[in-house]
């Protein structure tokens, strides 16, 4: 069994943030994750992180882990299935069959775009499909697109394209939204916003780029030209196997505090795994830099801010 100081677990922006704190407190730093770059290497166009005009996705990641791998830190691109807690710190169970020992864990394996498992969807990813208005409405001006969703990310999304977009086609399964009111009003006396209410994509087209989508209505299938299409569906959280370690929010989140400390002592948790809302690649690099630093205070003995620990928040 390998042994290391820390072991973090998600290699996207909280993750890689995190292994670079710690290498550089001089810990020995393992990071295990099933892919490199996370959510943030989905998206080729990013504008929005400081100090940076622009980058893809996969450059700023690839950035990152030659930073994090400067410093000493191992990235290993294997799951992990299982933590358990023993008397020296814990053990994590890869799914390539490795064992690790870590003296403290971060967890930031992030959350995943949930998809809609279309014909058209995977081929044209990055290519007129996208999964993150903030980060890439931009590269629309001008143009037709299609939000699918009917909540509130669905809503801001379609909000944010008229500002940019020439037409907004909002498709959505009912006629009615799980959105905030204040928002739906907004979108609905938009003229820029049209509603395909009651409907569902059937399959996105296109050449090198999408250009249109099919959506089947009560009257039958329709085709729809767009050059983009925002799948805004909601996020999915894969926390079943750390539910008997640390507390889960109503939606599977991880539970922080303002140290990023979990329920567990010893388990540290950042990103878009956790309850702290805006997820975005920033918030998530400063996440994890705040999570290897709590770490590293845990390794040394020291406790956190007495007046926060006392409220209880994470018990």
């Amino acid at each position: 069994m390998q042994n290391y100081d820390i072991v973090i677990v998600g290699a996207g922006a909280a993750g890689l943030s995190a292994a670079l704190y710690a290498t550089r407190r001089k810990l020995t730093t393992l990071v295990l994750s099933r892919d490199l770059g996370g959510q943030t290497s989905t998206t080729m166009d990013i504008e929005n992180y400081p100090g940076v005009d622009f980058s893809t996705g996969p450059d700023l990641m690839d950035r990152f882990a030659d930073q994090v791998k400067k410093f000493g830190a191992t990235i290993q691109l294997e799951g992990v299935t299982e933590i358990s807690k023993d008397p020296n710190g814990f053990i994590l169970r890869g799914d390539m069959g490795g064992d690790y020992h870590a003296r403290a864990v971060i967890l930031a394996f992030g959350k995943s775009h949930r998809h809609l498992g279309v014909p058209g969807e995977a081929e044209f990813l990055n290519r007129g499909v996208v999964y993150c208005a903030t980060c890439d409405a931009p590269m629309f001006e001008g143009k037709t697109v299609a939000v699918i969703g009917g909540g509130n990310a669905a809503m801001d999304a379609a909000l944010l394209l008229t500002k940019i977009a020439s037409k907004i086609y909002l498709v959505h399964r009912r006629d009615d939204f799980r959105a905030e009111g204040i928002l739906v009003d907004k979108v609905r006396s938009n003229p820029k916003i049209e509603l395909v209410l009651n409907s569902t994509v059937k399959t996105i087209k296109g050449g090198q780029f999408v250009n249109a989508i099919t959506v089947t209505t009560p009257g039958g299938d329709r085709e729809i030209a767009a050059e983009g299409v925002f799948v805004e569906v909601g996020q999915e959280v894969f926390t079943d196997f750390v539910k008997e370690l640390v507390r889960l929010s109503e939606t599977g989140e991880i539970v922080i505090d303002n140290f990023n400390q979990t329920s567990q002592p010893g388990v540290f948790a950042a990103g878009d795994v956790t309850t702290v809302p805006f997820k975005q690649t920033v918030i998530s690099a400063g996440e994890g830099a705040k999570a290897a630093l709590a770490a590293y205070n845990y390794l040394q003995g020291r406790e956190p801010d007495a007046k926060f620990a006392d409220q209880g928040y994470i018990k």
